[in-house]
């Protein structure tokens, strides 16, 4: 067998299960809750985000 060849599909299994990982990651460990609060920063006031702050403690 060709050694590129080996390299290559390991390379691909390897970027496979490494994009696996950051969708489980992303969508099944973290808590919906802080995608929320995060996409609501921009728009809040530092009072607001202050109150978020010490509610999640």
């Amino acid at each position: 067998m060709n050694i590129s060849i080996d390299a290559s599909s390991i390379m691909t299994v390897v970027s496979f299960l490494t994009f696996v990982g950051i969708l489980v990651w992303t969508y099944v460990i973290h808590r919906g809750s802080d995608f929320d609060t995060a996409a609501r920063t921009p728009f809040a006031d530092e009072e607001d985000m202050e109150k978020e702050e010490h509610s999640h403690v």
